[in-house]
């Protein structure tokens, strides 16, 4: 069974690195994603993604509603990003054109903020990946054929994989996304 946040939170304060690599790993790719959505590039995120994570480190005892870890971890990585953009846009020299004072349209950096909807799309896509991560192996890995792969196998293919009847792959991958819902509604 999968620790809960507090459970982790609570054991990293004790400097348990067990709980932090599994902290580190059930939040990496939510926090990475947020400053590449917003246009960082690899090198950019990665730093952010590192700032988020000290930040975390310097602040563990203070933060006092461990089951809302995942929003402040997102709410942090919201904010390195705007300060990284920021800091990017205060440094970054323009490229002119011919004409004097115009820029390219390429080096214009798109200043959108990164849009509510898709930063509730990662969160929901993050949620389902520890819901996953939850179930037995052989729901995960059903659950993994059909749903992560980029060719879904066929069910004879899977029924080989897994071991089983063809005509068994229906009923299980209702069973274990009914479990899988369960998780998700807790």
């Amino acid at each position: 069974m999968q620790q809960s946040d507090p459970d982790l939170v609570s054991a990293c304060r004790r400097g348990d690195p067990l709980a932090w690599e599994k902290l580190i790993q059930r939040y990496q790719r939510l926090i990475y994603t947020i400053p590449r959505r917003a246009g960082l590039d690899e090198d950019q995120s990665a730093e952010v993604f590192q700032e988020v994570f000290t930040t975390l480190f310097q602040k563990l005892g203070d933060i006092e509603e461990p089951e809302r870890l995942q929003a402040w971890l997102v709410t942090t990585a919201r904010r390195k990003t705007w300060r990284t953009i920021c800091k990017e846009k205060a440094w970054q020299p323009t490229e002119p054109t011919h004409e004097v004072g115009v820029q390219k349209e390429s080096s214009i950096p798109d200043d959108a903020p990164l849009p509510d909807e898709q930063l509730i799309i990662l969160e929901e896509q993050h949620r389902i990946r520890v819901g996953l991560e939850s179930l037995d192996e052989r729901c995960k890995k059903l659950l993994e054929l059909l749903f992560y792969a980029p060719e879904p196998p066929s069910y004879a293919e899977i029924a080989i994989l897994m071991g089983t009847s063809e005509g068994s792959i229906g009923p299980t991958r209702a069973r274990c996304l009914e479990k899988l819902l369960r998780i998700l509604n807790k």
